[in-house]
């Protein structure tokens, strides 16, 4: 791609996934009116991302993903943000102290509003309506009315993300985030469960680390790491006039920043050479995401690392995989080969959520615990077999106690799933399974960690 990259030059590709509105007046109000908003985030917080995001791709951190499939606008409130950063910090805990590895935190946050769908219309009882695309698109309501694209709900998505990024601010930099309020963070749905138990031991163990720390001087007053942490939000950007008119030039560099989220990644349905999304991606300087599902080859692959990342910067771009455990061990391999021979400094990150997806017999879209577990460690195993890092995790979750994955350590079965399947899309993993699925990840970081691989970090550190 040699033609000059402007936020508009999208406009000229052909492009997938973007709904029909039928007012174009309406919507080109109101992408104006967004290109007078604030920013979201700010250049300089995306470069600090990448910053980090480079130590991944080096093996000297491990980056956890995470948050809900798709926002919503009726399940809004400061008890859902806090509850999902709760779980999300227990998780971290988990993989940097059992895990040894510094991690990088980045959510599903904040502007993961809009989904790609595999059909344009749904049908219901010989009804069949366009298909639900997201609170920012349309309503999930099956009613002609709340299916037709309404270009308004962008500004309402613009206005949740700025008052959600608001309270994760607060809360990562408030206090809340205090290591020594680990013990706190338990949640009641943990209350029960053996893995709400390991939680409380490893608390204990980080409670005595910290009281010999402040025996030493180091406290959370004199050490601002112990009760502040780096927080950083991420969407996949699908809706690209929304992403368009939030995209402004950054006065320190003069590149251009996409400032609706810190980092922004390109769907497998989306990843089109030749299509709008990859020609938007490649003239952002966030650092950046690419879904990689069975579908892409590594030619294909190498073609567009050339194209997102032409000057190999390490932390700019994250390869997220979704196979399913039936698939990675096909396909995985050849991609990690065709990379590393050409030296590319990517991330490798396992989303083990969509390829795991399946339907139950009682109709709901559920995802099998065990599927996602065996993804995970398919993932690891082959890293370590071609010699090559596992940098991180991408998966979909909530703070909330739903019953939409089976399986895991209450052994959530079929019948289940209707009990408290909140979902507005994707099945998501409850506070327990997010927590059982850290405690894997962080046991397989350690069993991976050579005495080599501890004293690079520990000097990285």
């Amino acid at each position: 791609m040699t033609h000059a990259w402007t936020p508009q030059s999208w406009r000229k590709f052909p492009v997938v996934q973007m709904p029909n509105y039928g007012d174009m007046e309406k919507l080109a109000q109101t992408e104006a009116k967004l290109a007078d908003f604030p920013p979201l985030v700010f250049a300089g917080e995306a470069r600090k991302l990448q910053r980090k995001l480079s130590r991944v791709a080096k093996g000297k951190a491990f980056l956890l993903q995470g948050g809900d499939c798709a926002e919503s606008f009726a399940e809004h409130s400061a008890d859902n943000i806090r509850d999902f950063f709760r779980v999300f910090l227990q998780m971290a805990v988990v993989l940097t102290f059992a895990g040894g590895k510094p991690l990088v935190k980045v959510g599903r946050i904040a502007g993961q509003f809009a989904k790609p769908r595999s059909a344009d219309m749904e049908t219901r009882d010989g009804a069949q309506l366009p298909s639900y695309r997201g609170d920012i698109i349309n309503g999930i309501e099956f009613t002609k009315e709340a299916r037709v694209p309404d270009p308004h709900r962008q500004i309402m998505a613009y206005r949740q993300s700025a008052a959600t990024l608001n309270l994760l601010r607060a809360f990562a930099m408030g206090g809340y985030a205090n290591l020594e309020h680990v013990h706190r963070w338990t949640m009641g749905a943990l209350k029960d469960s053996p893995f709400g138990e390991r939680y409380d031991e490893l608390a204990e163990r980080i409670s005595e680390s910290l009281g010999f720390m402040r025996a030493c001087g180091i406290n959370p007053d004199t050490a601002p790491q112990l009760r502040q942490t780096e927080f950083f939000t991420s969407h996949e950007a699908l809706l690209l006039g929304y992403e368009e008119a939030l995209t402004r030039v950054d006065s320190t560099s003069g590149h251009w920043y996409a400032t609706s989220g810190h980092m922004l990644w390109i769907g497998d349905r989306t990843r089109q050479l030749d299509h709008a999304h990859v020609e938007f991606f490649r003239g952002i300087k966030n650092p950046i995401g690419l879904k990689c599902g069975p579908s892409i080859s590594a030619d294909e692959l190498l073609r567009l690392i050339d194209v997102l990342d032409p000057e190999n910067e390490a932390g700019r771009l994250t390869l997220i995989t979704r196979y399913g455990v039936d698939e990675i061990e096909k396909h995985l391999p050849q991609l990690l080969r065709a990379v590393k021979a050409e030296g590319r400094q990517v991330i490798w990150s396992c989303d083990p959520m969509h390829g795991n997806t399946i339907s139950a017999e009682s109709g709901y879209k559920t995802r099998p615990f065990d599927r996602i577990l065996g993804e995970v460690r398919n993932f690891m195993n082959i890293h370590k077999a071609e010699g090559t890092h596992a940098g991180g995790i991408h998966v979909e979750m909530t703070g909330k106690n739903v019953t939409e994955c089976t399986g895991g350590a209450f052994a959530l079965a079929d019948k289940d799933l209707h009990d408290r399947y909140h979902s507005h899309c994707d099945p998501r993993l409850n506070a327990d399974q997010a927590l059982e699925l850290a405690f894997l990840i962080a046991e397989e970081l350690k069993k991976g960690q050579s005495d080599s691989d501890l004293s690079g970090i520990a000097a990285a550190e």
